[in-house]
């Protein structure tokens, strides 16, 4: 076989129904690369903003979306050592950034270069990530590590890492806060989840352990029902997936000397708070997250494979032009917990 499907965004990013198939040659390894056959591909609200035009960094035209796969190595290059025919892996997501912050958004899949919601995909060796054969997490488990498991990870370990029987709070119910809340869990912390579903709080509560929830809904400034669930003393940990239209609430709810991580844009404010003088009031760190090295890809994956840790797969769709727009038209419902996955091979 020499052709595979592809898909990709031709002409207008104006719709989440524009994702187009398309028959193109299966590409051969460099000497330093490895080709995967992709198994799963999971979604990301960065693939919606490049979708539709929202994503605010360089986006080539025509290009592949998506940047979380998981696979199988089918040829390797001949200067490759690390990786074999047969490895189950991952690949970061922006395979030039090895280790230490990423430098610019010039390389990330799924928008500045082609991504990896096709049937193979070349990636250099150096950026692989080998998960176990044996595990019983699924390739759409694993693919959600990639930018998913990463973020959350980058946000409580790589720059002070979190210790058991700290607090972490975990805005909203999607990819990144029940992933940050599975990983907090299992390294012995306290965590508190927010939304504005009692539904989906109950959800979490049961399915994943949530210590304590806080519907944004029933308590508009939510910060005051968090400092009262810590009897005044406030997290250690906010994973920030609003933006400016909450950023105030989660510096007022982390404790003195704590850690805000932004992550998302989803909430604006019609007026930016005054985050400089709230952060320096509380003695906080405000670090904005973007993804992570590969370095930070194996030490998550290996968390998860040692732990036997289950990621939060919501919902899968089999891989076609139709089904791509049915699974990202699922994700921007908002009714998912957890992640949208695209499954290459069924």
């Amino acid at each position: 076989m020499t052709q595979q499907t592809v898909i990709r965004i031709p002409g207008k990013r104006d719709s989440i129904r524009n994702f187009k198939a398309f028959k193109e040659a299966i590409p051969v390894p460099a000497k330093h690369e490895v080709l995967i056959k992709v198994h799963s591909v999971s979604l990301n609200y960065r693939d919606v903003g490049v979708a539709l035009s929202l994503y605010p960094f360089p986006t080539k035209d025509n290009v592949v979306p998506c940047s979380d796969a998981a696979g199988v190595v089918v040829a390797v290059g001949e200067g490759v050592k690390n990786v074999a025919e047969g490895d189950h892996v991952i690949s970061t997501f922006d395979p030039t950034n090895l280790y230490g912050q990423q430098m610019n958004w010039e390389n990330g899949h799924g928008a500045p270069v082609d991504g990896v919601l096709r049937e193979y995909i070349t990636v250099a060796a150096a950026a692989v990530v080998q998960v176990p054969k044996d595990s019983p997490q699924s390739f759409s488990e694993w693919s959600t590590l990639v930018c998913t498991g990463v973020t959350a990870w980058n946000a409580l370990y790589a720059a002070t890492p979190l210790k058991p029987g700290q607090i972490v709070l975990c805005q909203g119910t999607g990819g990144v806060s029940i992933t940050g809340l599975i990983l907090a869990k299992a390294a012995g912390a306290i965590t508190i989840v927010t939304s504005s579903s009692d539904e989906k709080l109950e959800f979490v509560k049961n399915k994943f352990g949530a210590d304590h929830t806080v519907n944004y809904k029933t308590h508009p400034e939510w910060s005051k029902e968090v400092l009262r669930i810590t009897n005044g003393e406030g997290v250690d940990y906010v994973l920030e997936n609003g933006g400016s239209g909450t950023i105030a609430e989660s510096i007022n709810s982390v404790k003195m000397g704590g850690n805000v991580s932004v992550i998302g844009f989803l909430s604006q404010a019609k007026e930016m708070p005054d985050v400089a003088s709230m952060a320096l009031a509380k003695g906080a760190t405000v670090r904005a997250i973007v993804v992570g090295s590969t370095q930070l890809l194996q030490e998550v994956a290996r968390f998860v494979s040692r732990k036997g840790l289950r990621l939060p797969v919501e919902k899968e769709f089999s891989f076609s032009e139709e089904n791509t727009i049915k699974a990202f038209e699922y994700l921007t419902s908002g009714s998912h917990i957890g992640k949208v996955c695209i499954k290459v091979v069924e």
